[in-house]
């Protein structure tokens, strides 16, 4: 088809032609690396050819032609974006999480050069669940995670000689992807650095808050000055992950709880002297580790994984590790947590840390690590026996030596002297003790409720729900009519006021269609961040089988199974229905229920029989942006167990049911 004319670039020739280009210039040959390789007879009889070409690449890249058979090291990173060096930017990352992670890479790689090692660097970058929210892009946000654990370990596996992986990330995705690959490697020793935490503004509001402006400035609680000043200023410092204890900072807490980091490296404050050091420290750590021998499944056991859980518990993390730590598990060959575990640990273990979002009081995540970070909750922990202190940690050290060392140890001393001496907030105000936690009220982290509208479970961050709602017996308890929504647009834009029939004070807004089959099984959080910051929203309740951000609060619960493209009751809702929510948040049981059709309670057995006689929502399909890519990990995850499997990918499963296909 021809081109109109009036379509056609103007000056298009100076695209095609090099006009400042010497052209004398262009070599077609070099004189090469000057030295020769430390070759011996062994080795050019016995190594195979691609270990001997990779010397030869070794010195074409610059490295000391005498030095390049040293042990090779892997680094791995979630870097993004292109900094000058003056740290301006030449191109953005997708996220502060990735964009200095760069800096930790050149520290720890400096650091194995004077090892006498040879660093090797590569990475694949990742998305951010923040700039996706409400778009195309959620659809895969999850599914990404599989992917890039695949690219890493191919990666790991891709440079035969490595001795060890470093790995280097910070965010909700590509921390997770990096914990699985670096669990996958469990012949290698390797040792994980977070990249830390974003400051907040001294005056303003922090990145969980910031993201509800569009839905305050339509309710008029928010003026238009104000969204574009607070905006602003949200992301006080250039590198880290968001300021409150999300996904990405749960992700950190609990890869230190894992033992695959040194002591004291989740949630540190990026771009600092003392984060750099930490680079510095982890490839010491990765190289000792070689030395004696320890690898990943030397760190990695079933008794690292219940720590992580207890530790998630106290910290009252994110629900997303509910899909990551059993992802984590199965990539290391170890039995997955399921739901019965978590309830046992959730009901064993206090909520000890008091910050952004669950509270009581909203401290920024960098003031966990100041007050003792992971190894402080981890000696009130072991006050309560739940800890195995015989784990080793990427020191080379059990957990029990490691927490005797931290106990009176100079770095604890100094780091919560800061906290106060910085901001005059005393470090057990933010990392408390049982005695004190239980005074102030905090409450144990999540409850899984079933019901008829949930036979397979679901998920709330119950230690989370607004106190002014709960009931003086510590249950939430909330009958209200159905919002029923197939399209996230739909349901914000309904929260926002906008369309015949916006939303209100005592309405359940159930999504559906949005788990796995549907949508990826997308993160909603600008829909709880919204009823979060507006005024009436702790009065709005949201079932969904999507799931939520980390920093998600309130009456919200996710994960709800079966899915309603997999047949699931809460397919069959229809607006007005009857819900009935009770989530009791100290025995850490619950509930979710239809009791009635317009407007009449007939209780939950009627419902069930409700739900049985009705199809399934007439608007209900995948959503057609979703990408066949999202499709393919949809199903292939559905096979290794679904949500509660940790959506992964199980091969043998996976091969069998192939197989039975075809034949």
């Amino acid at each position: 088809m021809p081109i109109e004319g009036s379509s056609q670039v103007r000056n298009w020739t100076s695209l095609v032609d090099s006009a400042e280009i010497d052209w004398n210039d262009v070599k077609t040959c070099a004189e090469g690396p000057q030295g020769t390789l430390p070759l011996t007879d062994e080795m050019l009889r016995q190594w195979p050819s691609g270990n001997l070409f990779g010397l030869s690449q070794n010195a074409g890249m610059g490295w000391e032609p005498a030095n390049v058979a040293r042990d090779p090291y892997l680094i791995l990173s979630t870097q993004g974006g292109l900094r000058a060096p003056d740290g301006s930017p030449i191109a953005l990352g997708y996220h502060t999480g990735h964009w200095e992670i760069g800096l930790l890479v050149k520290e720890a790689a400096e650091e194995l050069k004077r090892l006498d090692a040879v660093p090797f660097a590569g990475m694949v970058s990742d998305p951010c669940d923040g700039r996706t929210q409400g778009t195309t892009g959620m659809m895969d946000s999850l599914p990404y995670r599989n992917d890039a654990a695949i690219v890493f370990r191919r990666l790991i596996r891709s440079l035969p000689l490595r001795k060890g992986v470093l790995g280097v990330a910070t965010c909700d995705k590509g921390l997770p992807a990096m914990m699985m690959a670096l669990a996958g490697a469990t012949q290698l020793p390797a040792v994980l650095v977070p990249g830390g935490v974003t400051l907040p503004p001294r005056d303003g509001e922090d990145a969980g808050k910031i993201q509800t402006i569009g839905a305050r400035y339509a309710h008029g609680e928010l003026s238009l000055e104000e969204a574009a000043s607070l905006g602003c200023r949200a992301c006080a410092s250039p590198g880290g992950g968001c300021q409150f204890l999300g996904t990405a900072a749960t992700a950190q807490v609990v890869a230190e709880a894992l033992g695959m980091t040194l002591p004291h490296a989740a949630l540190i404050p990026s771009g600092q002297a003392i984060w750099t050091d930490l680079a510095r420290r982890s490839a010491r750590a990765l190289v000792n580790l070689a030395k004696n021998g320890l690898t990943t499944k030397s760190i990695l056991t079933d008794a690292a994984i219940r720590n992580a859980m207890i530790v998630h518990a106290a910290f009252g993390g994110s629900t997303n590790l509910l899909l990551h730590i059993p992802a984590v598990a199965h990539a290391a060959g170890l039995r997955r947590p399921d739901v019965h575990d978590w309830h046992e640990v959730n009901v064993k273990v206090p909520r000890l840390v008091s910050v952004l979002p669950n509270g009581p009081h909203y401290h920024p995540t960098v003031r966990a690590y100041l007050a003792g970070g992971v190894p402080e909750v981890m000696l009130h922990l072991r006050g309560l026996n739940l800890l195995d202190e015989n784990v080793t940690t990427a020191t080379g050290a059990s957990l029990g030596r490691m927490l005797d060392w931290w106990e009176s140890s100079e770095r604890r001393k100094r780091s919560r002297e800061r906290l106060f001496q910085e901001d005059g907030v005393d470090p057990d105000d933010v990392i408390m003790s049982p005695e004190r936690a239980a005074e102030k009220g905090l409450t144990s982290t999540v409850t899984f409720p079933g019901g008829n509208l949930a036979p397979q479970g679901s998920v709330i961050k119950s230690t989370a729900i607004d106190p002014s709602v709960v009931d003086p017996d510590g249950v939430y308890r909330k009958t209200g009519p159905a919002r029923v929504f197939t399209r996230e647009l739909d349901a914000i834009a309904a929260i926002k006021g906008q369309g015949p029939a916006p939303i209100k004070p005592g309405d359940i807004v159930v999504l559906m269609g949005r788990g796995p089959m549907g949508a990826g099984m997308e993160e909603i959080y600008q829909i709880t961040a919204a009823l979060r910051h507006l005024s009436f929203g702790k009065q709005v309740a949201v079932l969904t089988d999507a799931r939520f951000s980390g920093v998600s609060t309130g009456a919200c619960v996710g994960h709800i199974s079966p899915e309603a493209l997999a047949g699931g009751p809460i397919g069959k809702l229809r607006d007005g229905d009857l819900i009935r929510i009770v989530v009791d948040r100290l025995k850490l049981e619950g509930s979710i229920d239809l009791v009635g059709a317009d407007g009449v309670d007939v209780g939950e057995a009627e419902g069930s029989r409700i739900l049985d006689g009705r199809a399934t929502h007439p608007t209900l399909s995948p959503d057609p942006d979703l990408p066949d890519d999202t499709r393919l990990w949809a199903a292939l995850q559905a096979v290794g167990g679904g949500t509660w499997g940790g959506c992964v990918y199980d091969v043998d499963g996976i091969i069998e049911a192939l197989r039975t296909g075809s034949n």
